[in-house]
């Protein structure tokens, strides 16, 4: 009775653990903002142009039903149905947590958890969800790269970086994005980590995961962009290669939101000439429409649907 008891404890703590992570999500976002008054937030939105606005905002639209895709691969990885709406909530809800409390497996992954296992997914199975969510975004993180450094291998990164940490960035994109198609296309036998068996996926689904993937990190990069356009002339390619560094390192660093990293970053790519009032303005933007306006979102809709379970409950 009391490993049963404890068991349910546990279970109890990592569901709930969920909107603890939420409550952490919507304090980093605060405290990334909290130094600016409303005044300066205000010129900042009205500095960037309302097209601009526009399509930085359909831009994170679009990069938030990529990431919520990144949960259909993952069910069609562990070979298990649920209704359409489902992997979307899950998904967006779990990512808009993951995005700004930082530590994606742990806050995305307890936010799955309290979802998924209301929908009769196992806990092992939402385990091996979010581990091959996690390998979705580095191997989409190494194509990028490889693309990127072949379509301008003079400029790519040299915001950031010397061409030796690029060229070693290169090389090791390759390796890495060829050591996983090796391993799906050949390597047969499962990996089993603590009782959890993991198989290597289709060739097929890795490819799947490849384009989900960019699509992600492509549309996340337009969002910045779009705001950026306003105020600085700089190549897509150039800017694309430096986010992808930026966002590689901002997520393994486990930093919310990547602070500092795109800080250190867009100072680099900034015109000399230009202040740091404008830095200012393009990181307000990008956190308000890329972070604060879809955690806004999912919180409304996550109480939403935590009140409507909790009515049927006391209905029974």
């Amino acid at each position: 009775m009391r490993k049963i008891n404890k068991k349910r404890l546990l279970k109890k703590i990592i569901s709930w653990s969920g909107l603890f992570f939420f409550g952490l999500a919507a304090f980093m976002i605060y405290h990334q903002l909290a130094k600016y008054t409303l005044q300066e937030i205000e010129d900042a939105i009205i500095a960037v142009p309302n097209k601009n606005i526009i399509y930085a905002c359909i831009a994170s639209f679009c990069g938030y039903m990529a990431l919520s895709s990144y949960d259909f691969l993952a069910l069609k990885y562990i070979k298990h149905k649920l209704a359409t709406w489902k992997w979307i909530f899950a998904g967006f809800i779990g990512f808009t947590v993951s995005n700004n409390a930082g530590h994606a497996i742990v806050s995305g992954g307890a936010i799955r958890y309290r979802l998924y296992t209301r929908w009769r997914v196992q806990a092992s199975e939402i385990v091996k969800m979010v581990t091959f969510s996690g390998f979705t975004y580095l191997v989409a993180c190494f194509f990028l790269v490889i693309v990127g450094f072949m379509c301008s291998p003079g400029h790519l990164l040299a915001a950031v970086s010397s061409p030796l940490v690029n060229w070693g960035l290169m090389i090791f994109s390759v390796g890495g994005l060829a050591f996983y198609l090796w391993g799906c296309a050949y390597y047969k036998k499962p990996i089993v980590i603590k009782e959890i068996e993991f198989d290597a996926p289709s060739v097929k689904m890795a490819v799947a995961q490849m384009i989900i993937g960019s699509a992600d990190i492509l549309m996340a990069s337009l969002v910045l962009y779009f705001v950026m356009e306003s105020y600085v002339d700089i190549p897509f390619l150039t800017f694309i290669g430096a986010f992808i560094v930026a966002q590689v390192l901002g997520v393994y660093s486990q930093v919310p939101g990547g602070l500092g990293v795109f800080e250190l970053v867009f100072t680099n790519l900034m015109p000399e000439d230009e202040n740091q009032a404008t830095l200012f303005a393009i990181l307000v933007m990008y956190r308000i429409i890329y972070y604060l306006l879809p955690l806004i979102v999912s919180g409304i809709v996550l109480f939403v649907y935590e009140l409507s379970l909790a009515r049927r409950k006391n209905k029974k």
